[in-house]
């Protein structure tokens, strides 16, 4: 019985693998964003990058499932307390809301393409045309 739950312990302490990876424009050079900045990004308020370039964010539409994923599981919020956010922030006049885009290849080609992007795909779909920057936990 000790073992088993040595073992259950021991899992509940491994790091947590997101399915998800954060993407950003290859001459990019933040390599590792804590979980509050991710969420200050992805929220429309942070919007510079550290050496002051300004940040692109791209996102999936409100009912694709990478984003609903993405934000469930990276942000920990709900995809519609998200859209509120950017909704607010719009009709204030105080932001803007992000490049929504329509596919994963269409995702990978802007941020590819758009100097300060960031965006987010699965693992299993990343190239050598995007970088990969750290994910927080």
């Amino acid at each position: 019985m000790n073992k088993y739950c040595l073992l259950i312990f021991c899992l509940l302490l491994a790091p947590i693998s997101h399915a998800q990876v954060l993407i950003v424009n290859p001459d990019n050079i933040d390599t590792d964003l804590s979980l509050n900045t991710v969420r200050s990004i992805f929220a429309m308020r942070t919007h510079q990058w550290s050496d002051g370039s300004p940040i692109h964010v791209f996102v999936l539409e409100d009912n694709d499932n990478l984003h609903s994923d993405f934000c469930k599981e990276i942000l920990k919020v709900f995809p519609y307390q998200l859209r509120r956010l950017w909704d607010k922030q719009i009709f204030s006049g105080t932001g803007v809301a992000p490049t929504t885009v329509k596919s994963i290849e269409e995702m990978r080609e802007r941020v590819a393409n758009t100097k300060g992007a960031i965006g987010y795909i699965r693992k299993e779909q990343l190239t050598d045309t995007i970088k990969q920057i750290g994910m927080p936990l």
